[in-house]
C-alpha cells in the first residue's frame, strides 16, 4: 500500500481539510510526474514546454499563430515568446510574420522537429504507461472524469 501524502510528506498533524489534502496530493503528484517527464526529455535537449510546443504544431499539421499556441499548451505558458526563440536555435521550427496581420508570427516545424518527435513517441508512451502501472484502466478513468470536474470548477 503506497504511504499517505501526510506520511510522504512528513506532516506532522492532520491537514486542515479534506479540500487542502486532495490539492496538496494533486500538485504533489502532478510535480512527481512532471519530473519524470522532463528527465526524459532532457536527454533529448528539450524542456517540457518545448516538446509541448512541438506537439501541438504536429497535431496541427501547419503553422500557427504563437498565441494559439501558447492557448493550446498543458502547462500555461507566459513566455510563449522565449520557447519559441529556444526553439529557433535548435532549428526545430520555422517562424515567420502573417500575411495577413503583421503583428501575427506564425510558427511551423521543421523536418527536424518531426524526426524527434517520431523518436520519442514511442519512449514517452511507455513512460506513461510506467507511470500509471498501478492504477487500474477504470481508475484511470474515474481520475480522467474526476480531474476534468476540478478543472471545470476551478475555471468557473
Amino acid at each position: 500500500m503506497a504511504p499517505s501524502l501526510q506520511n510522504e510528506l512528513k506532516k506532522r498533524g492532520p491537514f486542515a481539510s479534506v479540500e487542502q489534502e486532495a490539492t496538496l496530493a494533486i500538485m504533489r503528484t502532478s510535480d512527481l510526474l512532471e519530473n519524470r517527464l522532463a528527465r526524459l526529455l532532457r536527454e533529448h535537449g528539450l524542456t517540457l514546454s518545448q516538446y509541448n510546443v512541438l506537439r501541438i504544431l504536429r497535431g496541427e499539421g501547419g503553422p500557427l499563430p504563437c498565441l494559439e499556441v501558447a492557448d493550446r499548451m498543458i502547462q500555461v505558458a507566459p513566455a510563449i515568446t522565449r520557447v519559441v526563440d529556444q526553439l529557433l536555435k535548435l532549428d526545430l521550427i520555422v517562424k515567420s510574420q502573417s500575411a495577413a496581420d503583421k503583428r501575427v508570427y506564425m510558427v511551423d516545424l521543421k523536418p527536424a522537429a518531426k524526426r524527434l518527435l517520431g523518436k520519442l513517441d514511442e519512449p514517452i508512451l511507455d513512460m506513461h504507461r510506467a507511470l500509471l502501472r498501478g492504477v487500474s484502466k477504470a481508475d484511470q478513468k474515474s481520475l480522467i472524469r474526476i480531474l476534468e470536474n476540478l478543472r471545470t470548477a476551478v475555471d468557473a
